[in-house]
């Protein structure tokens, strides 16, 4: 995980543990007999993206383990073959409820039957969401950050009575916005559906600006450094709302990804300033999306779009997270909004235990929260943890 520019602190060591199929890298810090948090991060970040708020909540009395998941970084398949995965391969082990798996057996791994709270940013916290609905018994308290959980998949209800509301579309939400979206002049497509593709990985990988400048360009159009962005509530959900937000949400239809970051690539002056993520740390991105690839991490939205694959979660439907719960984001973050009245459902009623004062929008920050602003993080955290402390 180290670059020659770059060390990790002191204090926090890397190391692979045997987890089910996967030799899953982790970075980890605080003494082993503590409590547990587990940090898991999004798309496209690795365990080092918890770098700056590890050794600070070690030092509240926890053990602070951070994972590369599956089809991340330096976790690879047990099976020995180490090569980048590949748009062919098989999709089931992306499954929402195979990524909650590898979670519950990390925290067995490491000797632990409950887990204090699970930290997840961006579409890490959908794993986490999942880990804290599905086994409350082990995950005491969660964290979701950026992207609002909205819980699992509806089934149709009450479908005997006559006057009751269609439950269910013959086509899934995702098919009908993308067709929306298409049929916009100038036409669009939601950047899930370009994650979905098969043209992706290569796109960004590939980027003609360079992966280093790509990535570069993608950390800083969706931070608060990126003078665009300007995030609040879409209103109606309707098509021409949504296609109000910035284009690495809602794409030009022929854009590639490295296509849209481009235009909001940083200054070299830009760069320069940006002390929350300096050349040498995303050196160490750099490193490793150019061996690896994205498409470990783009598997997640194909799974997350297919409706075959995301079926076995609806055996959930209607359950709530019962344990303690706090949102946690930047005010710069579109992230929030991005799906007209997500946050709303995670607050009032997918989560039994989310006061108003766990509903936190941090400020000077994006969509990268514990990088941009760690220190406001680890507030808030600390004081949330405090608060659940069993």
């Amino acid at each position: 995980m180290d670059s020659p520019a770059y060390q990790l602190p002191d204090g926090i060591r890397g190391r692979t543990v045997p987890i089910r199929d996967l030799d899953m890298h982790i970075l980890e810090t605080g003494d082993s007999s503590s409590p547990l948090l587990l940090l898991l991060h999004g798309f496209p970040e690795l365990s080092v993206s918890w770098r700056k708020v590890m050794l600070p909540l070690a030092a509240l009395g926890y053990r602070v383990v951070a994972p590369d998941q599956r089809g991340y970084g330096r976790t690879t398949p047990r099976t020995g073959y180490t090569r980048p995965i590949s748009y062919e391969d098989d999709l089931q082990p992306f499954k929402m409820i195979n990524l909650v798996t590898d979670i519950v057996a990390l925290a067995y791994a490491l000797g632990y039957r409950t887990v204090s709270s699970v930290v997840g940013h961006d579409f890490g916290s959908g794993v986490a969401g999942y880990c804290a609905l599905i086994r409350p018994d082990v995950f005491k308290s969660v964290v979701l950050m950026s992207a609002p959980f909205t819980g699992p998949p509806s089934l149709p209800f009450d479908v005997d009575n006559p006057h009751s509301p269609a439950t269910e579309q013959l086509t899934s939400l995702a098919q009908m916005v993308d067709v929306a979206l298409a049929a916009l002049q100038p036409p669009r497509k939601h950047y899930t559906a370009y994650f979905s593709g098969p043209d992706a990985n290569a796109d960004m990988v590939h980027a003609p600006q360079g992966l280093s400048a790509f990535l570069g360009a993608y950390f800083h159009m969706k931070s608060a450094d990126w003078p665009e962005n300007d995030p609040h509530p879409l209103g109606a959900p309707n098509i021409a709302n949504l296609a109000t937000m910035p284009h690495y949400y809602i794409m030009p239809l022929e854009a590639t990804m490295a296509d849209v970051v481009q235009r909001g690539a940083p200054s070299k002056d830009e760069a320069e300033r940006n002390s929350w993520l300096p050349d040498a740390e995303l050196a160490l991105f750099t490193a490793q999306f150019g061996h690896t690839g994205f498409q470990g991490g783009l598997n997640w939205y194909r799974c997350m779009r297919d409706a075959q694959l995301s079926r076995g979660l609806t055996v959930f439907a209607g359950k709530r997270i019962e344990v303690p719960a706090m949102y946690l984001s930047g005010k710069k973050d579109w992230g929030v909004y991005q799906t007209p009245g997500a946050a709303e459902k995670m607050r009032y009623d997918v989560c039994a235990q989310m006061e108003e004062e766990d509903f936190v929008l941090v400020e000077g920050a994006g969509h990268w929260v514990q990088q941009e602003q760690p220190e406001q993080v680890i507030a808030h955290l600390a004081r949330f943890l405090n608060k659940v402390k069993q």
